[in-house]
């Protein structure tokens, strides 16, 4: 705040939050600090770039009033947004009664004998939106982080489980065909057999039809006897 004999201002300092191709506003609250009319005006270096409402007027004795500024969208931002603007606050004791409309600018002529009061203001630009800070280390509520270690072992530990997956698979798969062939050359052998039985029955049957027509010998009987077994054992 800045305080003086007829007006005090709050705050001391214009800061507009900055964000570019935006307008931005801020106020100034005028108080009275006389039992007088007080007229009040305001300049700036810059007056293309902002729109003060209003720009001049009366405190009635012990009143406050409010100024507003506004800033024009900027199309581009100052180095490290640093502004040189400034604003001129002048005030004068007024005429009891008076109005925004009998203050001209002769008003606020020094003379001798007439007390004007002037503050000057500086203009600030903060950032519209800052950024939030990052705490250090890990959230509450989030996952801790795996240490490359440990992140070493779980990618031992899956290349592993991987490859012995891939593995017993080929074990299975060699120990099926293992049992294939076995089956197959047991099957070989079994029909191979079959085929010698069956001769050897056929020859007997011969012989035994030449010694004994119409009967059959007790060496017949038995070798169907094995070729029933045989066949048997084939079809299971």
């Amino acid at each position: 705040m800045i305080s003086g004999d007829l007006l005090s201002i709050q705050p001391s300092e214009l800061k507009f939050p900055f964000e570019l191709k935006k307008q931005s506003s801020c106020s100034m609250q005028l108080t009275n600090n006389t039992d007088k009319y007080v007229a009040f005006k305001v300049k700036t270096t810059n007056p293309k770039k902002y729109c003060v409402r209003p720009n001049t007027g009366v405190v009635l004795p012990g009143s406050s009033c409010s100024v507003t500024v506004t800033m024009q969208a900027q199309k581009e931002a100052p180095p490290d947004l640093q502004c040189k603007d400034k604003f001129l606050l002048q005030s004068v004791a007024a005429p009891d009664g008076a109005t925004t409309k009998d203050i001209g600018p002769e008003l606020f002529n020094k003379e001798e004998g007439k007390v004007v009061e002037e503050f000057k203001l500086r203009v600030i630009y903060v950032p519209a939106n800052p950024p939030s800070p990052v705490p250090e280390g890990s959230e509450e509520g989030s996952s801790p982080r795996a240490s490359p270690q440990a992140n070493g072992n779980q990618n031992v530990s899956s290349f592993e489980d991987v490859s012995r997956s891939l593995e017993e698979p080929k074990e299975k798969s060699s120990e099926a065909w293992s049992m294939i062939s076995k089956l197959t050359d047991e099957k070989t052998s079994a029909m191979e057999q079959n085929k010698k039985l069956l001769q050897e029955l056929e020859l007997v049957r011969k012989e035994t039809s030449k010694s004994h027509a119409g009967g059959f010998s007790v060496l017949f009987v038995l070798l169907v006897g094995i070729l029933g077994v045989v066949i048997g054992y084939l079809v299971k």
